[in-house]
């Protein structure tokens, strides 16, 4: 087994960032790493309207979530909460694609998710991890994100329109 599939595995309940529950009211949110309860239509759902990746294809969803570290929000069975990280699970990921739907928000849940994703066992040790928003950084900074130090070092391909062709 690899260490991604060792990583990937570890999602059972009571392992560090994984199984997490925490009641809100009569609710009980859960966060998992089990890409099977993942509910693609409702990700999609709101990825195809989020300003960064907005019209988004279904099936580019589906395939992203297929070749990424998925942390899935849940009340009950209902998908409440996303993240998603691409990564070597040894020098460097990604994170993208966070969400907590609008209902959900003011509760601490964007917190209880980045808590989940930063445990997991398989982001330990990496020399980068980076991430780009709009408008969380207030979040973020909790966990330990900063400014880029050397912003002339990164370049990018970027094609805000790709999902508009």
């Amino acid at each position: 087994m690899t260490s991604q599939q060792k990583a990937e595995n570890q999602n059972e309940p009571g392992a560090t960032g994984y199984g997490r529950k925490r009641g809100y009211g009569r609710k009980r949110i859960a966060v998992s790493t089990d890409k099977a309860r993942l509910d693609i239509g409702a990700i999609h759902d709101f990825l195809k309207s989020a300003y960064w990746c907005e019209n988004i294809p279904y099936d580019v969803v589906r395939k992203s979530i297929e070749h990424s570290l998925c942390f899935g929000m849940f009340d009950g069975q209902r998908q409440i909460g996303f993240a998603r990280v691409i990564t070597d699970y040894a020098t460097f990921a990604y994170l993208g694609d966070v969400y907590i739907l609008d209902e959900y928000r003011g509760q601490g849940l964007a917190k209880m998710l980045m808590r989940c994703v930063m445990d997991h066992p398989g982001l330990q040790g990496l020399r980068r991890f980076s991430l780009a928003t709009r408008d969380a950084h207030g979040l973020y900074e909790k966990f330990g994100f900063r400014p880029l130090a050397a912003p002339d070092y990164f370049m990018e391909v970027f094609d805000p329109d790709i999902y508009r062709q």
